[in-house]
């Protein structure tokens, strides 16, 4: 079972005393402590959000680490991989983190450790990069299209209610088809996604939700999605 979540926001790095959205992708794994391992290179590997990766989730009960590409620890970075539970991608760059991970041959080592059971999950370009498209702030400047990994179809954007540029920007590009149909999420809510299939979209805010953006005679059409607000008691 192929399981990936993309979050519009949130998570440790945006809502460090929520830890709604993190329970509930290790909870994906069925496992007490799974292994997480952190992809920050989207952050340029920023040490200091490597350090709230390894503090949160460690307050989690995870077994946690992380993979840097700029000094490895190994030479067997595939082995590495396959042996996590969770692979946990930060936000940043997009397009910086893709051309690293397609020159080092993360853009199919992921694809195999999902075949086989490990959950992706990410924040912000940590969640687009999975589609075949997402709109990224990548480049400074408007946003702009940007091909992505691919594994799950269709185009995502996130921080839909985050950054007041975002809900425009992919309404646009969708009617037009400069971008094809897809997802978009809020800060705070994050969409579940097994076999490449959407099961259900879920929050750690109230307000949060994802939707359902597509192009009909020209113009955008949204559909809100169910959310599941996790914290409702």
């Amino acid at each position: 079972m192929q399981q990936i979540i993309t979050m519009g926001g949130g998570g440790f790095s945006m809502e460090p005393e929520n830890p709604a959205l993190d329970r509930y992708i290790i909870q994906q794994t069925g496992k007490p402590n799974p292994a997480v391992c952190f992809l920050g290179q989207a952050s340029g590997e920023s040490l200091d959000y490597t350090v709230r990766f390894y503090r949160a989730f460690s307050e989690l009960g995870c077994h946690t680490a992380h993979l840097s590409l700029f000094q490895p620890h190994s030479a067997a970075i595939e082995d590495f991989l396959m042996a996590q539970d969770v692979i946990y991608v930060g936000g940043g760059n997009t397009k910086s983190m893709l051309a690293l991970w397609r020159e080092w041959g993360l853009d199919q080592i992921l694809r195999v450790a999902a075949d086989k059971g490990t959950v992706l999950a990410g924040v912000s370009a940590g969640a687009i990069c999975w589609y075949e498209a997402g709109t990224t702030d990548s480049i400074p400047g408007n946003l702009t299209a940007l091909s992505c990994l691919g594994y799950l179809k269709g185009s995502c954007s996130p921080h839909y209610d985050g950054e007041p540029q975002r809900r425009p920007t992919f309404q646009r590009m969708v009617a037009s088809g400069e971008i094809m149909a897809g997802y978009a999420f809020d800060d705070g809510a994050a969409g579940h996604f097994v076999d490449g299939e959407l099961r259900q979209v879920v929050s750690s805010r109230p307000a949060a939700k994802g939707y359902r953006v597509e192009s009909v005679n020209g113009a955008a059409v949204e559909t809100p999605l169910e959310t599941r607000y996790l914290l409702e008691k």
